[in-house]
């Protein structure tokens, strides 16, 4: 068994674009799907046509839910959210997909822009600068401390883990991106390693809450963790389940996106860990340059850095003895 190479996809490519990612040697697919998409005949159907090209879903997310404000801020209508992510669990336990995303970020991502950027080469891609955005207004209606942010969270873990448990579908928990204290006045759950150890905890140890390991937002922030002993720490527990294959170009204050080859950190050296503590799991580039549309857009800008994963991955294979 190896790691399993995936990529970020939406609901209803074209046959041309899924014939271009099976292409790639791409078998897997972290599939974000609309409401409007997420009922049980359209995605038996798109399970069906992905099946044609040799494709599975690997991770199902749906955008509204997986940073769903009500339910992470704990608002009144949070009752009728989390019953929609209990359908969206079920939903993807029907048509197999083994993961649905969560991320516990209200406002979603802190970018200050894209932009063609210093370590790019032109290409468009995100930049942060932390000044930037701690100088911003809040972004709702008040701030949310800690304690709240966590109690909300306890209480979605505990209406979600057992419908997952029934069901055999993870939730893969992504960080706080940039992993920051406090981002648009929101306390921040998951900016550390030990915030990760403390989610966990409070799982109970049940195997349906994962790690979506963003190697890019360990390396955003000095001191997040030691990323290759966490590698190995959440592998050997059984806690990763995913990876985001992706580089920046320094930590915080500032950084930008970039190719896994442009950023600071040694990405052979990662995907060699990934590969000696026998992680089986889903790894992806996770966020790409923007592309122009004459060559496939974001989707043809995603082959050369997932080609260069898979790259990284058969060598890190052949040095180890894993491949012949």
């Amino acid at each position: 068994m190896s790691i399993k190479v995936e990529l970020p996809a939406r609901f209803g490519h074209t046959e041309e674009e899924l014939a271009f990612i099976r292409e790639m040697g791409v078998e897997y697919l972290n599939l974000n799907v609309m409401p409007e998409n997420a009922t049980l005949p359209q995605l038996r159907e798109e399970v069906n046509r992905l099946a044609r090209f040799g494709l599975k879903i690997s991770d199902l997310a749906c955008p509204p839910l997986q940073k769903n404000a009500d339910i992470i801020l704990g608002r009144p209508e949070r009752e009728q959210a989390v019953s929609q992510f209990v359908d969206f669990v079920r939903l993807a336990g029907e048509v197999g997909a083994p993961l649905v995303s969560v991320a516990w970020q209200p406002n979603g991502i802190f970018r200050t822009g894209r932009g063609p950027g210093r370590n790019t080469r032109g290409g468009t891609a995100f930049f942060a600068d932390l000044y930037e955005i701690e100088g911003r207004p809040i972004s709702n209606d008040r701030v949310y401390d800690s304690d709240e942010i966590w109690d909300n969270f306890a209480w979605f873990l505990e209406r979600i883990l057992p419908v997952c448990e029934q069901t055999g579908v993870r939730l893969a928990l992504h960080p706080n991106d940039p992993p920051v204290p406090t981002l648009g006045g929101v306390a921040s759950l998951i900016c550390s390693t030990m915030d990760y150890r403390r989610a966990l905890a409070l799982a109970g140890g049940s195997w349906a809450l994962g790690v979506k390991m963003c190697v890019g937002c360990w390396l955003e922030k000095p001191g997040f963790g030691n990323l290759l002993e966490d590698i190995q720490e959440f592998q050997s527990n059984g806690q990763l389940v995913e990876v985001h294959f992706r580089n920046v170009s320094s930590p915080l204050p500032r950084f930008e996106e970039t190719l896994s080859e442009d950023g600071y950190a040694n990405m052979y050296d990662i995907m060699k860990t990934l590969v000696r503590c026998g992680f089986e799991g889903f790894c992806s580039i996770d966020h790409g340059f923007a592309g122009y549309p004459s060559t496939g857009g974001q989707l043809g800008s995603m082959a050369y850095p997932t080609g260069h994963m898979k790259g990284l991955l058969h060598a890190a294979e052949y040095e180890l003895g894993l491949r012949g």
